[in-house]
């Protein structure tokens, strides 16, 4: 069995140049060579994306189509246990209340901070968490009051892509048998029908037949989380979430790996939810983004606006994080001061309180509501920021 030359990487990993914008600051990531068939111009996306979603604050805007995710009230508390007896006195509020719907053919990304609830929520959205309160509705479905088989069939339309892409993978599987393993599992082909799909979703993610025979450690972080993905392609799913799948990647590997998942959803129809720290990221592959802090949405809306124009401070403050390579449009940044509160002793009213420049007694004493601040927008905010010209036109 033979592994990689050190001389040189595969094909799939080999890149050509792509531009795009965060805010009016350009940065140039490598893109992956894709199949003839995959490829799509970059204005043919973005025309076939616009007429397909165009967002508000908690629903897209499509023609009469039905919302194939409602996330109602979602909440996960962990226990904490004190004491000689462990008594379980306390919780960590990992996530406290979600609200959002996701329609088809989108992308919603979800960003915060580590440690506010998004890795959580979207395991409870595929159902390898039980939330402690709320619902999460898929294709018309209460997923909660599913159970044993129902879940599993269930799961055959909601996959997940795991962050690390060594540890999701069985090392004593090859490659082949790691993205058979589903399709033998839920019945779906043997024999030469089996080894054919194994093929083509190969193919379709930039690997060929030559790797099929290989193991995990022989291939790079990038061809891992491929293979990744088309395991996760394998039960043919409406709905793919993507926890973090190129954050322990290169930022040449990155923009492979978004690029190739952008080529996936137009050729099979998926729906993303886009989970990720990095603003850059989100922007590139989201139609919306919601935005979180300790354990709920604190601002929800379009790509566009959320960045011309961010209405939370929270938001406004991520935006400010982001470096910006040329000299010229550098901005005055103000950093936010102190830690993330703890979750199982958040602050009082409003959560954000402690950290935000523009805080009064109000944000102190009452939690504000997420509600609509302008068109296609929405925030939990009691004093929305409302962006000058000159701010917008410096991002």
């Amino acid at each position: 069995m033979s592994g990689f030359k050190k001389s040189g990487e595969h094909p799939a990993e080999q890149s050509e140049k792509e531009q795009f914008v965060i805010g009016e600051t350009e940065m140039t990531l490598a893109t992956a060579a894709k199949p003839d068939e995959l490829m799509l111009s970059s204005s043919e996306a973005a025309a076939a994306k616009e007429a397909q979603v165009s967002g508000n604050a908690g629903t897209s805007k499509t023609s009469a189509a039905a919302p194939l995710l409602q996330v109602r009230g979602l909440k996960k508390h962990f226990p904490v246990a004190k004491g000689w007896f462990s008594r379980k006195n306390d919780y960590v509020r990992a996530v406290d209340g979600l609200d959002f719907d996701v329609m088809p053919g989108e992308t919603l990304g979800i960003v915060g901070e580590s440690g506010c609830g998004k890795s959580t929520a979207g395991q409870m959205i595929v159902q390898l968490l039980e939330p402690t309160d709320g619902q999460v509705i898929f294709d018309g479905t209460d997923l909660a009051s599913l159970s044993g088989e129902q879940v599993r069939r269930a799961r055959r339309d909601l996959q997940l892509v795991f962050q690390d892409p060594y540890s999701s993978l069985n090392p004593r599987m090859t490659v082949y048998d790691l993205v058979a393993e589903p399709l033998i599992v839920h019945g779906l082909a043997s024999g030469k029908a089996l080894k054919a799909e194994v093929m083509r979703l190969l193919e379709a993610v930039g690997l060929g037949p030559q790797h099929a025979a290989r193991y995990p450690h022989e291939f790079s972080g990038g061809q891992r989380q491929r293979i990744g993905i088309a395991r996760a392609l394998a039960l043919k799913p409406k709905m793919i979430v993507c926890d973090e799948p190129v954050s322990a990647l290169d930022v040449s590997i990155q923009a492979q790996v978004l690029n190739l998942l952008k080529d996936l959803q137009e050729q099979f129809e998926l729906t993303y939810i886009f989970i990720a720290h990095g603003l850059p990221s989100v922007k590139h592959i989201s139609d919306r983004i919601a935005v979180m802090y300790l354990g709920k949405i604190v601002e929800i809306g379009s790509r566009e606006d959320l960045f011309a124009s961010p209405k939370h401070p929270y938001t406004e403050a991520l935006l400010d994080a982001v470096p910006v390579p040329d000299p010229r449009l550098r901005r005055k940044r103000e950093p936010l001061s102190g830690e993330l509160p703890s979750p199982v002793n958040p602050p009082s009213g409003c959560a954000f309180h402690p950290r935000c420049p523009y805080a009064q007694d109000i944000c102190r004493q009452q939690a504000p509501a997420l509600e609509q601040k302008a068109e296609g927008q929405s925030a939990a905010c009691h004093f929305p920021r409302h962006m000058d010209e000159a701010s917008t036109a410096s991002r």
